[in-house]
């Protein structure tokens, strides 16, 4: 994706449109921008951080309606054989089952090629008024491939909305998506250290439109990001597992590969 999409906000949702002169009146929903929450999850294809291959792909839109909801499996890349004999007949090392809820079964059972998976994915994007939603979002749209411009028009990433300014570190503070739900969503979803593309999908669409329903009110906006700085975050899985079944989970104080952080 183009490297300057991080975090973007369309301007026709900021602003209204100003009217040019000599230009045909167009339909306002023809123009309108439409969002979509999407995640990804992945396992691991060796031990270290950066070894890993998607296994789960989720599209919410906004009105909490799943659109896509698959599990991607190539040939040869879910076998359920841990013997010696066999171990090039498959590519996953470790479907990190407690933190993503995929098993090697489920993968077997349900996967799709990745290459089907994506014309799913592109089928319910349109491209010249998609804005995609999520959390850290851009690292889902660099795994599936997907291209600003050509298969999406933006994006809106959750850390940024989100972030906070913390006067005691006199930094922003970014927060994870798990903490986001527990202080601002407090009782409206359940969660679960197991991970699921599909339900971190509507986690996002859900932060994301309350972020829509509040930034035109400053305080109150406001209000909401201070209770972000109540109570320290639930350690992630990655800060209490450096590793699992032998792989770095890429936390990186505690990294154990060696291998480079690109972001």
């Amino acid at each position: 994706m183009n490297a300057n999409a991080s975090t973007f906000v369309p301007s026709t949702f900021l602003s209204a449109k100003e009217d040019k002169e000599g230009e045909e009146d167009v339909n306002e929903e023809e123009n309108e921008d439409i969002y979509f929450a999407i995640d990804v999850e992945c396992v691991a294809t060796g031990y270290t951080h950066n070894d890993r291959a998607v296994a789960q792909i989720a599209v919410v839109d906004d009105a909490m309606r799943t659109l896509v909801n698959v599990f991607v499996k190539e040939e040869g890349t879910a076998s359920t054989s841990y013997d010696d004999e066999n171990e090039n007949d498959t590519n996953i090392v470790s479907t990190i089952e407690p933190l993503t809820g995929i098993t090697r079964e489920k993968l077997e059972k349900e996967g799709i090629p990745f290459a089907d998976a994506m014309v799913l994915v592109r089928r319910c994007l349109p491209s010249r008024k998609a804005i995609l939603v999520g959390q850290n979002v851009s690292k889902d749209i660099e795994w599936l491939g997907l291209r600003e411009g050509e298969d999406f028009k933006g994006v809106v990433d959750l850390c940024g909305v989100w972030r906070t300014w913390n006067p005691k570190f006199k930094t922003y503070s970014v927060f994870s998506q798990d903490h986001l739900v527990r202080r601002l969503l407090k009782g409206q979803l359940e969660l679960s250290e197991k991970h699921c593309a599909e339900g971190d999908s509507v986690k996002s669409m859900k932060l994301f439109q309350l972020w829509r329903e509040l930034h035109h009110e400053p305080e109150k906006l406001q209000r909401e990001k201070e209770k972000l700085l109540e109570g320290a975050p639930e350690p992630s899985f990655a800060k209490r597992f450096p590793t699992f079944e032998g792989v770095c989970m890429g936390n990186r104080k505690t990294c154990t590969c060696g291998a480079p952080f690109f972001g």
